[in-house]
């Protein structure tokens, strides 16, 4: 039996990533700089794409990408060093066109407590001119297959 609480995460099934906060992550308040937290929400995204199928291979072969347009955090609470965090995160819109939304909620696992929901929306770009695209076949086929639904989407 875990003496760690049960998380609660906020919709089904989330992507998740363990990340062990390091001192370096830390600002001179002593807690997880915000900058930080918007490398965690990147990398989670792109393991989450890639584990999908949506390699950097693919977005090369296609010669598109999904760039971020957006991003809102509520930071809730503190993370420090040596916390042990989970963060989740879910697809949760899709104009099956141009643009996506992804929903983030980040745990720290010794208390279950809630510290950070985000959103970012991202548009799909052509990789050579940087000017927004429709989405290839492929984007589109992966992104519909995860769509969660009763989350946070493009409107916010």
């Amino acid at each position: 039996m875990s003496d760690q609480p049960e998380l609660h995460w906020d919709l089904p099934s989330p992507f998740t990533q363990q990340i062990r906060v390091s001192p370096e992550d830390t600002d001179r308040l002593g807690h997880a700089n915000n900058v930080v937290y918007l490398r965690w929400l990147e990398e989670v995204s792109w393991a989450h794409i890639e584990s999908l199928g949506m390699t950097w291979a693919l977005h090369e072969q296609t010669g598109k990408a999904m760039a971020i347009t957006r991003t809102e955090i509520d930071y809730l609470a503190s993370a420090n060093a040596g916390d042990v965090l989970e963060l989740g995160t879910w697809l949760t819109d899709f104009d099956g066109r141009f643009r996506s939304a992804r929903q983030f909620q980040l745990i720290r696992k010794s208390d279950g407590k809630t510290l950070v929901r985000a959103l970012s929306t991202h548009a799909c770009v052509d990789m050579k001119s940087q000017r927004p695209s429709r989405m290839p076949p492929e984007f589109k086929r992966i992104l519909a297959s995860v769509l969660v639904e009763g989350g946070r989407g493009l409107d916010g």
